[in-house]
């Protein structure tokens, strides 16, 4: 099936805008136009701007998202740059993911203790709960933070 640029990028939950811009930077080289000049988008070429949209979720930048592209256009020789591309990024999401673990452990200690407040009425009243003590020295104590 075809779509439009304005079909595509709908079903994408993106604006024409930014299909053309990626257009622009090369990582849709292999979106055919029709004979008037309009980008037509197949199945597979949605299926690329999922990965294209992954990739970006992720903080890869749109210059290594191009050299993904030109790698699989290059065909099985660059198999291995690929995997390790796909590796790397791996390694950094699980350090962001790692990171964010951090900063949640921390909300979901204060989301305690201001719920614990609410409930006495004060502030005070959370200070001198031992197991809110303990956690707050285990989340916060910055001489064992990493």
């Amino acid at each position: 099936m075809g779509y439009s640029i304005g079909q595509a990028a709908k079903k994408m939950g993106l604006t024409t805008h930014t299909l053309r811009y990626y257009d622009k930077e090369g990582l849709l080289p292999f979106v055919k136009k029709s004979g008037s000049g309009l980008r037509v988008f197949s199945d597979e070429d949605m299926e690329w701007l999922v990965v294209i949209e992954c990739l970006k979720g992720t903080g890869m930048s749109l210059k290594n998202i191009k050299q993904y592209i030109d790698w699989c256009l290059e065909g099985d020789a660059t198999i291995d740059k690929r995997l390790e591309m796909f590796k790397r990024q791996k390694n950094k999401l699980e350090e962001q993911m790692a990171e964010l673990q951090k900063y949640l452990e921390k909300i979901n200690y204060k989301i305690a203790y201001y719920t614990e407040a609410s409930k006495s009425g004060s502030v005070d009243a959370v200070k001198r709960n031992a197991y809110l003590a303990a956690e707050k020295k285990r989340i916060f104590d910055i001489n064992n933070a990493a």
